[in-house]
């Protein structure tokens, strides 16, 4: 069955060790947030530092694994049609649409839907890690280290698979932040499946 995650909101729920998470971008150009915790033990959560540097890229893809703060595989990609995402920049706030958009009135972001998802978990503002931003597409200056957003290359229909190395509790967004989607909000969708 696959579920869909309205625009500018988030979901959490929980994947067991070996099943498959398909986050699929059913228009094209939108971002997902995706964070992880242990099912065991919610203070071991998804680390973009640890992953960053086990994998010794900053663009990880199908091959790769997401690990923990624990060093421990949490994650692993094991199918990508679009091979383009970001570990790097947290999830976008009010104070993100504050600082970067000047909004007065900012809406509260995948940071405040992740919060609102995890809610029930026990865990709150101050857990939430830096998402793998499925979809993501972030061109970074090697000489200058200068980042832009620039709009994803997912097309309508492409999605990544992601294998559970352990019982997690994850959360996703379909994002906010109008330099991820090109100012297009849009959902994203998602689905569990048993491993074969």
């Amino acid at each position: 069955m696959t579920n869909r995650i309205a625009p500018r909101s988030g979901t959490a729920f929980e994947l067991k060790k070996g099943q498959l998470l398909t986050v699929i971008d059913p228009e094209g150009e939108q971002v997902s947030d995706l964070v992880a915790f242990s099912a065991s033990d919610k203070r071991e959560y998804l680390s973009s530092g640890r992953s960053i540097d086990y994998a010794g890229k900053i663009f990880l893809t199908k091959g790769d694994t997401l690990y923990s703060n624990r060093s421990v595989p949490m994650l692993s990609i094991v199918e990508d049609e679009v091979g383009r995402h970001d570990f790097s920049l947290t999830p976008c706030s009010r104070d993100t649409f504050r600082i970067i958009y000047g909004d007065t009135d900012p809406h509260h972001g995948c940071q405040g839907n992740l919060e609102n998802a995890l809610a029930p978990y026990g865990i709150g503002a101050d857990a939430i890690p830096i998402a793998f931003n499925v979809f993501m597409h972030v061109s970074v200056d090697s000489d200058s280290g200068e980042i832009k957003v620039l709009p994803p290359k997912s097309k309508p229909g492409q999605k990544t698979v992601f294998r559970a190395e352990m019982d997690l509790i994850i959360a996703m967004t379909a994002c906010s932040a109008g330099q991820s989607n090109n100012f297009r909000y849009k959902p994203i969708d998602y689905r569990i499946e048993d491993a074969a």
